[in-house]
């Protein structure tokens, strides 16, 4: 298994450095670019969830993101010692009602959800971690997987 981490505070200045580990991770690991999206998709979601709600009043959470390749499994884990939070339990949104009706919140999570294969969400002691889990294709023979834009 090809499994790296790295802990940041919860502050939006922070999102490009993630976004660099997770491009140098899929890099590394020879996965084709194109796959990466969905997973820059989720993490710039979630991160930004943690950021706006993580520490009403307080010092920034601190968060850590994990990667994790298990065969043609790659599991990205963003866990943050932030109030107990499961943006799981939140009611799927009316994604066929009219804009004017829908409460504002809570779609990109939903889009989270669409794009992964599971997301799972527990309180770990003093940490919530959420757990995305989607099937990536291996690499073509002699690709670097590091057509990023």
């Amino acid at each position: 298994m090809n499994e790296r981490r790295v802990l940041v505070p919860g502050e939006a200045a922070q999102l490009p450095a993630l976004t660099r580990f997770l491009r140098e991770f899929w890099s590394a690991a020879g996965l084709p670019a194109a796959e990466a999206l969905c997973f820059e998709l989720a993490l710039e979601e979630l991160f930004t969830n943690v950021v706006r709600h993580g520490a009403p009043g307080g010092p920034p959470p601190a968060v850590e993101l994990s990667l994790a390749l298990a065969g043609p499994r790659l599991t990205m884990t963003l866990a943050d010692d932030g109030p107990a939070f499961d943006p799981l339990a939140l009611p799927q949104p009316d994604v066929g009602a009219a804009l004017e009706d829908r409460p504002v919140g809570g779609l990109g999570v939903f889009l989270v959800r669409q794009m992964m294969d599971t997301v799972s969400y527990r309180r770990a002691g003093p940490r919530n971690e959420l757990c995305l889990t989607k099937r990536v294709a291996a690499a073509a023979a002699g690709a670097s997987g590091a057509d990023f834009a």
